[in-house]
């Protein structure tokens, strides 16, 4: 049981005894005391009032008596208006200290015989990772990890969106105009290189729309549908995806590859097959320079006729509908959302089709609990649809269905466009982050005197950490700008200070020499020490408390949970470092329960960090 449990339940009996009320688990959940005021857990009684008829203080004085003479944890109590501030004993502190000091699986749970399937990333192949797909990646991957920490079996999944007309936009760019070039012939990252034919594509499509503008049919339609509010310039704007639709000759050859390729030509087939080879090796470098993994992988190729099955179910058993023109609907009207197309007119399937049979054929393969489906913020409607269908079909993993929304990454430039190549690609954001890092540390030049290779690895843990944790420490559903230069800083909320952290518990650690002098001899003296300071309470508070936050992350899917406390340990052992002397302790027993501290604290930043896919190099 924990001190929080036990306060809790404390507070319940005591309730029970002073004033003859039963309250609920809730009323009685302590949280940690401000820093202001002494104390490490707080309890509210101003809900106590309405059953004893009393002043909150009143209650707070009666309730904090009765609890430090029951409860041997606690040795103390302050009441600031309704709140009761109650003081932990030393000795709990001090022995918890000394028995998770050594235990490096800290804050990871027993199995608790859950699974839980997490898909992110899910590009398409038409061009390469970006920064949206990057904050993409760094969630959904802290998620899993944090998951299985809390105990879950997790697997790692994305869906890759491999077919349609974006697609073959590349496909026929790349056939018309690369003269038969490849990534190798012309020295470009593979999925750089198909990206780049993306580009051209809209480049030529572009150059071809303003001709027609130009041109007399243009002229006409523009003045049979030009309306009085609207200039030439706004026309063309709302009418490009019409003209691409129906009068574009790079549009009709687009849609004629998609038609070739659904209907199985081989040659079709064989561009597609050897381009999208290109994206999936570009790919692959991408996760591994990010350090991140996955399960399973499936294809839109293979999964965009699913579904159809699940729709001819649903109309049997009424929860869908079909309208005169055999386009079958979901009425979810009494639900808040809509009348939701599931299958067209002409039997074809739609997104949300699709889905129903990708979700069915997950469960079929994992028989997961739960799924997890990591995808911007601009897809809630199409999660909240989806769920509700599956809720009605009676699948057995609906009630674990969650939508990890998450807001889009700009830069201070501003927004990213894919088809005008003004994206932040995810390879030269890494590249960037790690050249930042290695600008700082000219400055500081403090590891000048190791290897270049040796450098170049620490580089890349300053980097990525900058990267990973500036994304992360941001709550998902919020829309974010990312600042290579700012994520470096030493100073600010970032990874590297929180690296840095981790960095100086080991040169204390170097000092101490610690290899001569036994663990057991240190834990030894560490347990005579018994005149803790605050800033080692609230250290100590800080590590009992990640255990839990592990838990709150993952039952939240919020890494951030993670990251800022990550960041609140670091600060706090900074402020420890600067205010009590640790190798120069006054005892003997000072120093040893102090570099156990230390060493706790390590494993738990460690531990913490590596929850977000951030490495700790060991000097920086």
């Amino acid at each position: 049981m924990t001190i929080t449990d036990l306060i809790q339940s404390a507070v319940i009996a005591a309730i029970q005894e002073l004033y003859g009320e039963t309250i609920t688990a809730e009323q009685a959940a302590p949280s940690v005391t401000r820093k202001e005021f002494e104390g490490d857990y707080t309890i509210v009684t101003f809900p106590f009032t309405r059953f004893a008829k009393k002043k909150p203080g009143e209650i707070a004085e009666e309730l904090g008596a009765h609890l430090v003479k029951n409860v041997p944890q606690l040795v103390r109590f302050n009441v600031v208006q309704g709140f009761l501030n109650l003081v932990v004993a030393d000795s709990f502190w001090s022995e918890f200290l000394l028995q998770m000091a050594g235990n490096q699986d800290f804050g990871r749970a027993p199995k608790n015989g859950q699974k839980v399937m997490i898909e992110y990333c899910s590009p398409n192949t038409n061009k390469p990772l970006h920064l949206g797909h990057v904050r993409n990646i760094l969630l959904g991957w802290a998620c899993s990890q944090i998951c299985e920490a809390a105990g879950y079996d997790v697997v790692k999944v994305q869906v890759i969106n491999d077919r349609g007309i974006a697609i073959c936009k590349s496909m026929l760019a790349w056939q018309k105009f690369a003269e038969d070039a490849t990534p190798e012939s012309t020295g470009t990252k593979s999925d750089h290189f198909v990206g780049d034919w993306y580009v051209r594509f809209e480049q030529e499509f572009q150059d071809e729309y303003r001709t027609w503008q130009g041109s007399e049919a243009g002229q006409q339609l523009l003045a049979e549908k030009r309306k009085a509010d609207q200039d030439d310039k706004t026309f063309f704007k709302d009418y490009k995806n019409t003209y691409f639709n129906t009068t574009s000759q790079l549009g009709k050859e687009a849609r004629e590859m998609l038609l070739a390729w659904e209907a199985g030509d081989p040659a079709t087939k064989a561009l597609w097959q050897r381009m999208n080879q290109w994206v999936y090796d570009g790919f692959g470098a991408t996760y591994e320079a990010l350090g991140v993994s996955f399960d399973k992988f499936y294809y839109e190729s293979e999964t965009y006729l699913l579904g159809k099955d699940i729709v001819e179910q649903g109309l049997a058993s009424g929860v869908f509908y079909k309208k005169d023109d055999g386009s079958v609907w979901a009425d979810l009207t009494d639900a808040k959302l809509d009348h939701k197309v599931v299958m067209r007119s002409d039997g074809t399937s739609v997104y949300i089709t699709q889905d129903l049979g990708t979700a069915q054929m997950r469960y079929q393969d994992f028989g997961t609990e739960k799924m997890v489906y990591v995808v911007a913020d601009e897809q809630n409607y199409h999660f909240q649809v989806l769920f509700e269908i599956l809720k009605r079909l009676g699948e057995p993993y609906a009630a674990g269905l969650h939508h990890l929304s998450y807001g889009m990454v700009d830069l201070p430039s501003g927004k990213m466009k894919s088809r005008e190549g003004t994206v932040v690609d995810a390879d030269d954001l890494i590249a960037e982050v790690i050249a930042e890092a290695r600008e700082a540390s000219k400055e500081r030049g403090e590891i000048a005197e190791l290897t270049k290779p040796e450098q170049e690895d620490i580089l890349r843990k300053i980097g990525l950490a900058a990267l990973k944790f500036h994304i992360i420490k941001v709550g998902p559903q919020k829309r974010m700008v990312f600042d290579p230069k700012e994520s470096v800083d030493l100073q600010g909320q970032t990874g590297p200070y929180i690296q840095n952290a981790y960095v100086r518990i080991l040169a204390v650690m170097r000092k101490a020499e610690i290899g001569k002098l036994g663990n057991r001899e240190i834990e030894s003296l560490a347990t005579k020490y018994n005149a803790l300071q605050p800033q080692e309470i609230d250290l100590i508070g800080q590590l009992y408390r990640f255990p839990a936050t592990v838990q709150v992350a993952a039952s939240n899917y919020d890494p951030s949970e993670i990251a800022n406390f990550s960041y609140d340990l670091a600060k706090g052992f900074h402020k420890f470092y600067t205010d009590l002397s640790i190798l120069k302790a006054e005892t003997e027993e000072a120093k040893a329960f102090r570099l156990q501290l230390c060493a706790a604290v390590a494993n738990v930043l460690k531990t913490g960090m590596g929850l977000l896919g951030i490495e700790m190099p060991e000097r920086m």
